[in-house]
């Protein structure tokens, strides 16, 4: 039977707590109500209320409190409730999480859980791609699966790294995106990108929800000759530079596609690689997709203008091929 994107991480979550007893949940509303998109429910009955900890809204107390408990040997997996609340923790991260192993050696396992992304209308406070905050921090890793496979498979990499892992999910693949997942145990690894379509005249570089957008344009570019071959990121923390440079220098040319905004994004760090390492291979400009410089509009059909979509990708990439 195929497996959700969100069954996925849910599997992902019970393997990895059945193999290793210091695994356990904590974040608001997991436990009795089984999180705000159902990703944890049925574990605190499995588990009980040791492992899958209810608690009260504060994303710093949580974070801090994770810490504190890898640091004793735990490795705990938080759930922020939205990723937009991430901010809230942003200090007990970036100045605790990420700098204990360089401070005194000290590895910190812990998994933030932070469901992101519009397309579910909700507006400016619900809807944020936060990922780039953390991208620019060492001590860090920054994951953002596209598929059920890869959600399942990342999440459980991500338990068992040593050092703390941000796990960007997107809300509107939960229950959208379904396959056959295997039966067996299995890990994808981390910092490593993924060609999900070959391709020979551009190559498309996104992540998350925007894989689809991507792969719909491609459709659709495919039936007027255009070859476009999709690298999915998978990881943006460490990126995966020999994938991308791979692809930009078997194709010539680059479009960078994500749905967070523009000024600031992913997309920048991408293009500034690529010109530095592989400018000689170049036929046309780096061209960047991404949303508008504004907050995540709440009206559905502001929302439906602010996210990148397949008709305006399939035109900047018709621009780029033509060039």
């Amino acid at each position: 039977m195929p497996t959700t994107y969100l069954e996925a991480i849910r599997e992902g979550l019970s393997e990895e707590m059945d193999r290793d007893p210091n695994v356990f949940l904590v974040g608001e509303d997991i436990g009795v109500y089984g999180g705000a998109f159902k990703v944890t429910a049925g574990l605190l009955d499995r588990f009980g209320a040791r492992r899958v900890v209810d608690t009260p809204i504060s994303e710093a107390a949580i974070v801090g409190a994770a810490t504190g408990a890898s640091l004793m040997g735990l490795r705990p997996v938080v759930e922020i409730q939205f990723a937009d609340f991430i901010s809230c923790a942003y200090d007990q991260i970036v100045n605790f999480a990420a700098k204990c192993r360089y401070r005194w050696s000290a590895g910190v396992p812990i998994v933030i859980r932070a469901p992101s992304g519009g397309g579910i209308h909700g507006g400016p406070f619900h809807s944020q791609n936060p990922e780039t905050a953390f991208t620019h921090t060492p001590g860090l890793k920054v994951v953002a699966p596209a598929t059920a496979y890869d959600a399942k498979g990342l999440i459980k990499s991500a338990i068992r790294d040593n050092d703390p892992v941000l796990f960007f999910e997107h809300k509107a693949l939960y229950r959208r995106i379904k396959e056959d997942l295997p039966a067996e145990d299995y890990t994808v690894p981390i910092g490593k990108a993924a060609v999900v379509r070959a391709g020979a005249d551009l190559s498309i570089i996104t992540y998350g929800a925007m894989v689809y957008v991507a792969l719909e344009a491609a459709d659709a570019l495919q039936q007027e000759g255009i070859s476009v071959e999709i690298v999915d990121l998978r990881t943006l923390l460490p990126l995966d530079e020999e994938t991308v440079l791979a692809s930009v220098r078997k194709t010539s040319k680059a479009l960078l596609l994500h749905e967070d905004t523009l000024t600031g994004g992913l997309g920048g760090e991408l293009a500034a690689r690529i010109s530095e390492k592989v400018f000689e291979y170049l036929d046309g400009p780096i061209v960047r997709v991404a949303a508008p410089d504004t907050p995540v509009p709440y009206s559905p059909p502001l929302e439906a203008a602010f996210l990148p979509n397949a008709v305006h990708v399939a035109e900047r990439a018709r621009w780029l091929a033509r060039y």
